[in-house]
């Protein structure tokens, strides 16, 4: 089972993945969202937000996410360490169930670029 600290890496790799991308990939990141991230078997939430092709978390929380984010992610430590490292396909763990994407249906259409 991944760690908070493998987690949190895991979302400044990805962090630093969206900063160097090109493209689509790169436009469809260039929001502005406040973004909460729900880490099932740790029950812990980095809350922070998604700008500018970044993600920079501003708070470890424990339990489930306290105020709703524009965009909640929802999945196993493992997973986001899977996915983060080319492991696991995120299209695949969504459609699976394994990871939960929420946000508004405008917010959707662009992130589905990162798919």
């Amino acid at each position: 089972m991944a760690t908070i600290e493998e987690c949190r890496s895991a979302l400044d790799k990805l962090s630093e993945n969206l900063v160097g991308a090109d493209g689509d990939v790169r436009t469809a990141a260039a929001l502005d969202r406040s973004l909460s991230c729900h880490i099932t078997d740790l029950d812990v939430t980095f809350a922070g937000r998604l700008r500018d092709g970044r993600i920079e978390v501003l708070d470890t929380l424990q339990g489930p996410p306290r105020e709703r984010a524009e965009i909640r992610l929802t999945m196993t430590g493992d997973d986001l360490v899977s996915m983060v490292n080319g492991e696991l396909h995120f299209a695949k763990a969504w459609g699976s169930g394994r990871v939960r994407l929420e946000a508004g249906l405008l917010d959707l259409v662009r992130l589905r670029k990162l798919l």
